[in-house]
Formats: structure tokens, sequence, C-alpha cells
């Protein structure tokens, strides 16, 4: 039996954003030297948010982009059906900046360790921070950890986390954890 309980959703998602936006302002000022990269395939709708209250708080167009890390992942010619990429969009260099990457939620690291990777095609950033909504505590495989985080859940292994948002076609926007 497929199993879902709530773990956030309107208003209270709407002000774990600001707040996370919040910190990013105290940490990078006027994002002068700063890109926000969204992960493909889910974490380009979290960036997006993120992004517009930015812009909209500081009055000004945060550079945006979207990474997919497909082809970077370690488990990618251990499947039997092969992976389908998604488009990245980075139109601009991370040459010396600041790079934000944003996921909605992490829990082994592996995605994140893959777009480090995808990264440097861009250029070499000056640093790299990690922004997720959801960090599922207990699941890590490598040493990674996010440097601004919306809500963490405990969970188990057999247990999923699952971001709904109304841009993907949801009534409104939830957070899941899935039995």
């Amino acid at each position: 039996m497929n199993q879902k309980r709530l773990i956030l959703a309107s208003p209270l998602l709407e002000i774990v954003i600001s707040r996370l936006c919040q910190e990013l302002i105290e940490n990078h000022q006027d994002f002068a030297e700063t890109v926000v990269l969204g992960m493909q395939p889910r974490g380009i709708y979290f960036a997006k948010r993120i992004v517009a209250e930015l812009n909209q708080t500081l009055q000004k167009e945060i550079p945006l982009g979207f990474l997919d890390a497909t082809f970077y992942r370690d488990d990618f010619r251990r499947r039997d059906l092969p992976l389908r990429p998604n488009n990245t969009y980075v139109p601009f260099l991370i040459e010396n900046k600041k790079v934000i990457l944003v996921d909605d939620v992490i829990a082994t690291g592996r995605m994140v360790r893959a777009a480090l990777d995808a990264m440097t095609a861009f250029g070499r950033p000056q640093s790299v921070e990690l922004l997720v909504l959801v960090d599922r505590r207990y699941n890590r495989d490598l040493p990674i950890k996010p440097d601004y985080t919306g809500k963490r859940v405990n969970t188990l292994e057999s247990q999923r986390v699952l971001v709904e948002w109304t841009e993907q076609g949801a009534e409104t926007d939830r957070i899941w954890l899935m039995e």
C-alpha cells in the first residue's frame, strides 16, 4: 500500500522560501558575483521560485541556469535502460563566480557530486554552495551537506520525498513523504 504523509504545504512553504532567500541575501548581498544553477529535472522549479523572489526583493535580475548531470552520474552505465538527459541551459560563464546549486531534495549526495562534475564545463567557480528544499537525513552515501536547507526530514531507505509544484500541474505546492 502506497501511503503518503504531508510534510509541508502553502502558506508555510512560502515562508520557508522567503527565509532561504533572506539567508542568501545576508551572505551574497547584491549578488554581483553570484549565479544560481537549478539541478535538472526537479530542482529547476525550486530555483525559479528562489530567483523570482530574489529578483523582486533586490530589484535586479539574478543569473539563472539549469544544469543536467545525467552523463556525470556514477550509475550512468549500470542501468538496463538508458537515462534520458534533460536540457542544460547555462547562458553565462561561472568562472570565478559564486555558484548557488539548487535542488529540491538531497538524499545520497550522488546527484550533487555529478552536478559538480558537470559544472566544470562552464568554468571554475570561486565557490559553490548547495541550497535544498528538503534534506533527507540518514540517507547520505557521500560527505555532501547543504549550506541552506528548507526542511530536514528523517527518512528510511524505503521512503522517498515527493515535491509537487503548481508549475508541474499540481493543485497546490506540497511536499510529501511516501512509503
